[in-house]
């Protein structure tokens, strides 16, 4: 999965992402993605997608400040955050 963060403001931070994960089949693991916001920005949402075949990228989940976390088909009941509170830690649990 690749993260997108949308920080309000100008795109002034820096996002820290692991450049590999691995991963045990049938285990949970953790994605992380962390933004370090610069001074006045917040993190508005946070969008996690897997990129298919071809270059396509498919929506996983949405981590959104206001409206909570929206998670697609087939990835509803697999895909948590890690953590509560500020989106900067973007990070999810893909479980199993």
């Amino acid at each position: 999965a690749v993260p997108c963060w949308l920080p309000t403001g100008c795109r002034s931070g820096v996002v820290e992402v692991e450049r590999s994960v691995t991963a045990v089949l049938g285990q949970d693991v953790v994605l992380p993605c962390r933004y370090r916001a610069q001074e006045q920005e917040q993190v508005e949402q946070v969008t996690w997608l897997k990129r298919g075949p071809a270059g396509r990228s498919a929506e996983v989940a949405v981590l959104h400040r206001q409206h909570g976390e929206h998670v697609q088909e087939p990835y509803a009941g697999r895909v948590l955050r890690r953590a509560a509170g500020a989106l900067e830690d973007g990070a999810i649990v893909l479980r199993n």
